[in-house]
């Protein structure tokens, strides 16, 4: 049985609540689908960008950390199945709870990314405007008071009460 059927995938994703979360007019769930984009890309942008000559290499480190440390904040179950120290977890708990820490978060990542530019324009202009997007999409959430509810969310938090590995 091939694993990468279309019904295995459909049975591991669910599209449904995804499609129904993108009609919410909820904008932390919007910021949160935005950084899952942001993520793979400050990865990859972040190792295109490390065979430049000039200081764009420190950018891209950067992006490097940047995607690593935003893919454990917006997909927390890494948490639980990653060997990571209780302090590092302590701060990212801090972070994850709060829609203004992820605000400001954002807002000095993406000011790091835009920075890259006085160097060279690069492809980490990529990045930039995509974690300048999910700080738009944090900081209307957090005008409207919105949040992201265990039940909207289509990753579970190892911070809930029903969370299992």
């Amino acid at each position: 049985m091939n694993f990468l059927s279309p019904s295995n995938i459909k049975s591991l994703i669910n599209f449904e609540q995804i499609a129904a979360n993108l009609k919410s007019n909820n904008f932390a769930i919007y910021a949160k689908y935005l950084s899952y984009l942001t993520i793979p890309l400050s990865i990859i942008f972040g190792i295109a960008n490390l065979f430049h000559v000039n200081l764009v290499i420190i950018f891209s480190i950067i992006s490097l950390v940047q995607g690593v440390v935003l893919l454990f904040i917006e997909v927390p179950f890494l948490l639980k199945i990653c060997p990571l120290s209780d302090n590092f977890v302590a701060h990212l708990k801090v972070i994850n709870d709060d829609n203004m820490k992820k605000l400001i978060l954002y807002a000095a990542l993406s000011i790091v990314q835009w920075c890259s530019l006085i160097f060279k324009a690069t492809t980490l202009i990529i990045v930039a405007i995509c974690m300048t997007c999910s700080f738009i999409s944090y900081g209307i959430a957090f005008k409207k008071n919105q949040h992201i509810s265990s039940e909207e969310s289509v990753i579970k938090s190892p911070f809930d009460d029903d969370f299992t590995v």
